[in-house]
């Protein structure tokens, strides 16, 4: 199964049929379908840090880009900018998570060794 496919829909990396989360971003303890044991699979801060730098890399042009252009005052900027940090936040967390799950079966490192 691809990294990528398996990641994005936020399924199990060996079948890529079984949820991977239960609830918002707690991970299953196995896999419904094939039985994977998940227990060890922790994708620790990484996902976190990588979110941070992409809306960031995202946020702050637009921001500047409508300072110069606009001039809007203070609150305009916290009206938009903050629900667009927090959104694109919460929306980007999920899929990355699954991703760097799916990068360490994948690749068999850390304490997620599975066979």
């Amino acid at each position: 199964m691809s990294v990528l496919s398996t990641g994005l829909a936020c399924r199990c990396p060996r079948c890529g049929r079984g949820r991977l989360f239960r609830g918002f971003l707690s991970v299953v303890p196995a896999c419904e379908s094939c039985g994977l044991d998940l227990t060890s699979a922790d994708s620790a801060d990484g996902p976190a840090v990588f979110i941070i730098l992409i809306v960031g890399a995202l946020v702050v042009p637009m921001a500047l880009v409508t300072e110069v252009w606009f001039s809007p005052p203070v609150w305009v900027h916290m009206l938009l900018w903050g629900p667009l940090i927090v959104i694109g936040s919460l929306a980007l967390l999920r899929p990355a998570k699954a991703i760097l799950i799916a990068l360490q079966y994948k690749h068999r490192s850390g304490e997620s060794r599975h066979v």
